[in-house]
């Protein structure tokens, strides 16, 4: 009997499930919140609809950009998944480097949020030895 497993359903919000597996939840505005944990770049959730999108902020790239760069980077792209890497252009003198992953969150379960972060973990380890190539 000891061995004898008993699947459990616990609906949590969000800030209580991620707070119970060690991240550090911190609603930076209304609609975002950021999550890290273990000196991790932090990740960024906001709402659009009825998705939950997922941010890591990688840095402005002005001064490493070039065509090598950008093609490294989109090659990347298939490596990372589901994952994708882009550019956050909303400020034309800070152009970012962005990892960015989407969730609908209807019927979002806990195996799917731990894996977009486990997912995110192993992505910015990879950008960051490829990034690491263009940087003097």
């Amino acid at each position: 009997m000891k061995n004898l497993l008993v699947r459990s359903i616990a609906t949590q919000t969000i800030f209580e499930f991620l707070a119970d597996r060690g991240f550090f939840v911190e609603q930076v505005t209304d609609k975002v919140i950021r999550v890290s944990r273990d000196g991790e770049i932090p990740v960024f959730l906001t709402m659009n609809g009825n998705s939950l999108i997922f941010q890591v902020d990688l840095g402005n790239i002005k001064e490493i950009g070039s065509k090598e760069l950008y093609f490294r980077m989109l090659d990347l792209n298939t490596e990372i998944l589901p994952i994708s890497l882009a550019l956050d252009t909303s400020h034309a003198d800070d152009i970012r480097l962005v990892l960015v992953e989407s969730r609908e969150v209807k019927n979002l379960d806990d195996n799917q949020l731990l894996g977009v972060f486990y997912a995110f973990e192993i992505a910015t380890e990879r950008v960051e030895l490829a990034l690491a190539e263009f940087v003097n």
